[in-house]
Order: structure tokens, then sequence, then C-alpha cells
């Protein structure tokens, strides 16, 4: 709060809207990077090494994770303090669990569905990866990247 010519004291706003925002915006092009990774990953693995799916879906999300990582340290959180060896675990933890959750969901498509073609397998990747980075928004800004230091 700050005195007015008044001598009364106003509160200052307080803008933790725009900063969540910001966040968002900031997680969304380090995820929209990690996106094109894991599909060109993906694809070389699949469609062009001819490897089995699952495996080509999940070195694909392993893969995306440790350039989501760079990006999140470097461009989504610097502001925050180098992170300890507990929160990468975190990261390491969370993510992988993003990269399961995600692999699971894309193998209910790609076999449960038999959605195999180039063009159905990308579809259910692309499904597959927005509901798992719901999953990954809300543990990385509440556990792994906190203000706080673990």
């Amino acid at each position: 709060m700050t005195p007015n010519l008044a001598g009364e004291r106003v509160t200052e706003p307080v803008r933790p809207v725009r900063k969540v925002v910001r966040e968002v915006v900031r997680f969304g092009t380090v995820g929209g990077t990690g996106v094109l990774v894991d599909f060109a990953v993906f694809n070389a693995l699949l469609h062009g090494l001819h490897r089995p799916a699952i495996l080509a879906t999940v070195l694909a999300g392993c893969v995306a994770m440790g350039a989501d990582y760079l990006g999140f340290r470097y461009y989504t959180y610097r502001d925050r303090e180098a992170p300890g060896a507990r929160r990468i675990a975190l990261f390491v933890v969370f993510s992988g669990i993003g990269v399961l959750m995600e692999s699971g969901l894309f193998y209910v498509g790609y076999h449960g569905l038999g959605l195999h073609g180039p063009l159905e397998a990308n579809v259910v990747k692309a499904l597959s990866i927005v509901l798992a980075s719901a999953f990954r928004f809300l543990v990385h800004r509440t556990w792994v990247s906190q203000d706080a230091d673990l």
C-alpha cells in the first residue's frame, strides 16, 4: 500500500492474472517447441525408420522432455532460482508420468482403435499430447518450478 496526497492508504493493484497469463504463454511457447520436437522424432522413428509405434512415441516424448526442460529452465521460469537436485528429480518424475500418460492414450488410439495410418497416428499423437499437457502444466507450476526454493 502507498499513501496518496490526502494521506490515505491506497491499495496497489495486484496483477496475479497478468503473471499467470504470461506464464501460460511462455509455457505454451516452450510446450509448442517441445511438441514440434516430439512430432519430428515420432515421425522420423515411426514412418522414416519404421520403428514400432509405441517405441516411437515413448522415445519422442523423452527427447521432447529434454527440450522442454531447457525451455522451462532458461525461458519460462528463468526468473526463479536455479533448480536443485530435488526440483530436477520432480521435473523428471512428473514429465515421465506425462510421457506415460501420453503413451497410454496413444496406445489406446493407435492399437485399440486401429488408427494406424500416418494421418491417424499423428492425430492420435496430437490428442494424447494435449491431454497430457494439462497435467504437465499443473504439476510444473505447482511443484516443479515454485517461486520458493525447494
